[in-house]
């Protein structure tokens, strides 16, 4: 019988209920219908809101069905309110990355993981914390939280970089392993499935991005990020600006998407951004990877379709062309031919 690890966590600022386990599709469908039930990407778990009876309603819930493991604070019937509130970051942490210039996305997942890992101590003081607590937080989320090796690294990159660029202290006084680095191949779609995804779509705006997406190999934070007048299209070409590594580099407008482009710029008429959202701020990266979800499955693709995906795509799809990977490598942005040569394996 399977066993469900129940523990606190403090998510977006409140403190909830995880619940851990292994994949099991039939829990999966049981604890959807707890009220208020959340999936957590960054945490990879199910959480519920705390409340007084909760314990005795996923007895009833889970009975003959799953074990129920409660932490002891939890088996106390203690109420989050009641306990310590949760440590804030260090504001010299967040003010060292904005000063570095990390981005933004990486600037909020350092400090939500670093968040997490103060809290995981949140009896001890940031200098009482020793290399074997580190140790055994990163146990914690290998055994209990199962994370992702690339979130495993990411905690690791945020403790490392509190130790090292802001107390800057020796690399020796918080020396921390790393889990193996997964070899795997990226995924990508046939030409005629990202036809029949454009072909599915009908929002002018969605098809103009994934096409967009496909066409210019961007990623999602580029897309978002494009200005009106950094499409060319005399030239042909378009302007991305400080992607991944602060880097500009040009890309290429396709002819066919040139058109749908056209026709998107007559529509919606932007002003700044090429793509805004609903109130008229920058569109969000999460609006475009549901979007594309939606659009991908009344394509009928039974694959995961995110927005990398056509990234991937038209890296695969130029290098079966004969297209030289040197010139790949420069559309994409890649530093290195290794990362590119990547696609010679697909």
């Amino acid at each position: 019988m399977k066993t469900i690890i129940v523990t606190s966590i403090i998510h977006h600022n409140q403190k909830r209920l995880a619940l851990i386990f292994d994949y099991d599709q039939q829990l999966i469908r049981i604890v959807r219908q707890l009220d208020n039930c959340k999936w957590s990407k960054t945490k990879r778990c199910w959480h519920i809101p705390w409340h007084e009876r909760i314990a005795q309603e996923l007895a009833v819930i889970l009975e003959g069905k799953a074990k129920i493991s409660f932490e002891k604070e939890l088996s106390n019937h203690k109420h989050p309110a009641n306990q310590h509130k949760p440590k804030p970051v260090p504001e010299e942490f967040l003010n060292m990355l904005e000063r570095r210039r990390y981005s933004e996305n990486t600037i909020k997942t350092y400090c939500s993981l670093f968040k997490d890992f103060i809290n995981y101590y949140k009896d001890k003081d940031l200098d009482q914390i020793t290399e074997d607590d580190i140790k055994g937080y990163l146990n914690y989320l290998v055994k209990v939280r199962h994370v992702s090796h690339s979130t495993q690294n990411q905690v690791v990159n945020s403790i490392k970089f509190y130790y090292e660029k802001v107390l800057q202290q020796e690399r020796h006084e918080y020396w921390i392993d790393r889990p193996i680095k997964q070899k795997t191949l990226p995924k990508t779609l046939s030409e005629n499935e990202v036809l029949n995804v454009l072909k599915s779509t009908t929002n002018l705006k969605h098809k103009c991005m994934i096409a967009l997406l496909y066409s210019a190999g961007l990623r999602v934070g580029e897309l978002i990020n494009l200005r009106k007048e950094d499409i060319n299209f005399d030239k042909k070409i378009i302007f991305v600006r400080q992607s991944k590594g602060k880097k500009d580099r040009m890309t290429i407008l396709s002819l066919n998407t040139e058109s749908v482009l056209f026709k998107y710029l007559e529509v919606y008429k932007p002003k700044y951004w090429l793509f805004t959202g609903q109130t008229g701020g920058q569109y969000s990266r999460e609006s475009v990877n549901r979007f594309i979800k939606k659009w991908a499955h009344k394509a009928g693709i039974i694959k995961s379709v995110t927005s990398h995906i056509f990234r991937h795509s038209f890296a695969t799809h130029l290098l079966e062309q004969g297209t030289d990977i040197r010139y790949i490598q420069t559309l994409l942005g890649h530093s290195s031919p290794k990362t590119t040569a990547i696609y010679a394996h697909v």
